[in-house]
């Protein structure tokens, strides 16, 4: 969502310019008002906001630091500065009288933070709310190998799959993989049946069950040879079986 909209990023990009240069300006006054002990110094700089959803009320400041101390911060309703420290007295005085620059701030919280933290909780409810369905299917490598139940493409990785004999969930001769995480983000899994010692007129009794955390809908899937997709070669005729071949 945040990314579909190219004006906000160029207005996000020349917002973070215009902060960058506010921030070299105010750390060359604040060089100028502070005494310097030798050595090297941090200057840091936070620009907070945060929202109450319940309220609807929303707070945000401007803060300084020195060397991981708090120095000065900004308030936002008063646009004025308030010390934390003694020392930044002389720095208040001079940064008081900047209407400009204060100005600024003001509206670089109020606007563009709330701006772009309502934004990015919007996305990120719906992103934290995704629910992807998979792609699922049967493969087995040979007609001796175990039936592997594999889905793929689902979001997010709170799922279960396993194998059930009339409606049953089984655990002999049932081996569970572990999530693992697609390239897109989705994850995929598998669970193995061992069909050896499976009477073929008992397939039909098997099926594999995917079930995915939230979601009220099932995946269901026979054991059918028939869906199937395999390596398998027709042995009379050396021919490829029309079954999509899989590489495991």
């Amino acid at each position: 969502m945040i990314g579909e909209n190219r004006k906000d990023w160029d207005r996000l990009i020349w917002e973070c310019r215009e902060c960058k240069d506010m921030f070299k300006a105010e750390t060359e006054s604040y060089n100028q008002h502070t005494s310097k002990t030798e050595g090297a110094h941090i200057i840091q700089q936070i620009i907070h906001c945060e929202q109450d959803d319940e309220t609807n009320t929303f707070e945000g400041y401007v803060r300084y630091g020195n060397n991981g101390e708090d120095f000065i911060a900004f308030d936002v309703k008063t646009e004025t500065w308030i010390t934390l420290v003694p020392e930044a007295e002389t720095v208040k005085q001079e940064w008081d009288g900047n209407e400009v620059r204060n100005k600024f701030w003001k509206n670089i919280v109020t606007g563009l933070c709330s701006t772009w933290l309502n934004k990015s909780l919007t996305y990120g409810k719906s992103y934290l709310n995704r629910k992807d369905l998979p792609s699922a299917s049967l493969l087995q490598e040979n007609s001796s190998s175990p039936v592997t139940c594999h889905a793929t493409g689902f979001y997010p990785d709170r799922a279960d799959m396993f194998w059930r004999r009339d409606g049953e969930q089984i655990h002999e001769g049932v081996k569970h993989g572990d999530i693992l995480p697609n390239q897109d983000e989705s994850f995929q899994m598998i669970v193995d049946l061992d069909v050896s010692s499976v009477p073929s007129e008992d397939w039909m009794r098997y099926d594999c069950v995917f079930q995915l955390s939230g979601v009220p809908n099932v995946i269901i899937m026979k054991l059918d040879k028939d869906v199937i997709k395999s390596n398998r070669r027709k042995a009379l005729t050396g021919n490829e079986s029309n079954e999509k071949k899989v590489h495991f």
